[in-house]
């Protein structure tokens, strides 16, 4: 715990001293609170450092107008502790400030998840229009309402005691200080600058979230050239709360495999350490399935396998989206219905679902196949689905060229056209 001088940040540390730091940082209206069940893993290998915004959690009121401001307060509490530099995650409002660290201060930067966050997070009249309902009636309006924006109504309705905890955690924040967060908020707007962020990233979102949702998520990926996409299912805005154990393994794969070392401070070059010791990670609870950003291990399949149909409709859902694959179980009838049973059995439940290549690898093969083929209403859906699997913009982009070499100009030609449609539908924000 800390005192708290005006320039800097009420902050918690647990963990090792040793250990490298990974900086949790909460959504507007939340507390560091809404990270009490990532700590316990993350602080097996990390110094995990979380933070209040000023007038959250009972830290003082005094209030930040800027992204700007609040990065910098950040770093004047890190510099007081003598931390140079650090992983970062950060939800919503400090997934904005989490750009910001990327984009003016990347030497101290080391690995970045932004996760519910936008480039542009809605338009500045809503943040203001919010900022004169608070004037007007304090936060119990907001606060109310919150569970709608934060969760599913499914998970709001079966933990009445999280429900609860989030609106009084809204009703407890200072009314000037969340005010001043939604000027922040108003006026961020770095989608110009996209591309200069050069630090590993993860784009991570609750596939039902209604306030910055795959959308927002799938722009920050088209625009960070080293940026992968997790979307977990069954989670809205605060994910880290909803789906606790999916966002803990995302995080964990992330900062052990995407920490990017030092510049050396003489020579301004990137400094070459040893390879590291990778972590063994124990095999999770099982959770809500994830958009996969790491390879697999390979496993034996186990003798006297159930059947696949089930584990097949899962991995055609998170694969295509819940939508694709309703209407096509909807439109099967006696005639194609066994056709249904037949790729979602063999197709998905047996092939997709193998050990032997992550879903990344199986997209970029997909691809290749449907334009070799000349397969485009396939290539469509594939390419919505590459994204859904992590494949950036970019890289759809040389896979497609790759296949130009191989499967012939003219396929190419027709598939550009195609997944260019798509790639403009899905990383286009909704305005």
């Amino acid at each position: 715990m800390s005192e708290t001088p005006m320039n800097t940040l009420q902050y918690r540390l647990d963990g090792p001293e040793d250990a490298p730091v990974l900086i949790l940082g909460p959504s507007l209206g939340t507390t560091w609170h809404m990270w009490d069940r990532q700590v316990p893993e993350l602080m097996k290998q990390w110094r995990v450092f979380r933070f209040d915004l000023p007038g959250h959690g009972g830290a003082p009121a005094h209030p930040a107008g800027s992204v700007t401001d609040l990065t910098a307060r950040l770093l004047a509490t890190l510099d007081a502790l003598g931390v140079h530099r650090f992983g970062y995650a950060g939800c919503a409002l400090s997934g904005a400030v989490g750009a910001e660290l990327a984009l003016r201060h990347p030497e101290r930067l080391a690995s970045l998840a932004l996760i519910a966050a936008s480039p542009r997070f809605g338009t500045a009249d809503e943040f203001r229009q919010r900022g004169v309902i608070v004037r007007t009636n304090g936060l119990d309006p907001i606060a109310r309402t919150s569970p709608e924006r934060w969760f599913t109504g499914g998970f709001a309705a079966a933990q009445p005691a999280i429900t609860e905890w989030a609106v009084q955690m809204v009703r407890t924040t200072d009314p000037g200080c969340y005010i001043a967060s939604c000027e922040a908020l108003a006026a961020f707007d770095v989608r110009a600058e996209l591309s200069r962020i050069g630090v590993p990233t993860l784009v991570l979102v609750g596939s039902d979230d209604q306030v910055t949702g795959p959308a927002e998520a799938r722009t920050l990926v088209a625009g960070i050239p080293d940026a992968r996409l997790a979307v977990v299912p069954g989670a809205s805005h605060l994910v880290p709360v909803e789906q606790p154990a999916a966002v803990t393994d995302l995080l964990v794969r992330h900062f052990s495999t995407a920490w990017q070392p030092a510049f050396e401070s003489t020579t301004g070059q990137m400094a070459i350490p040893a390879a590291p010791v990778k972590p063994v990670l124990a095999a999770p609870t099982p959770v809500a399935p994830v958009a996969e950003i790491a390879p697999a291990a390979m496993q034996p399949e186990p003798a006297g396998r159930p059947d696949r149909y089930e584990t097949g409709l899962k991995v055609r859902r998170e694969v295509l989206g819940d939508a694709h694959v309703d209407r096509a179980l909807a439109s099967a009838d006696a005639f194609s219905g066994d056709f249904q049973e037949f790729i979602t059995r063999y197709a998905w439940g047996k092939i997709w679902d193998r050990p032997g290549l992550d879903r990344r690898a199986r997209s970029c093969v997909t691809l290749t196949a449907l334009v070799a083929g000349g397969h485009l209403d396939e290539l469509a859906f594939h390419t919505r689905a590459a994204l859904r699997n992590g494949l950036t913009p970019l890289e759809i982009k040389e896979v497609l060229l790759q296949a130009a070499v191989y499967c012939g100009v003219p396929a190419a030609n027709s598939a550009f056209k195609v997944a260019q449609q798509v790639i403009r539908e899905e990383t286009t924000p909704q305005e």
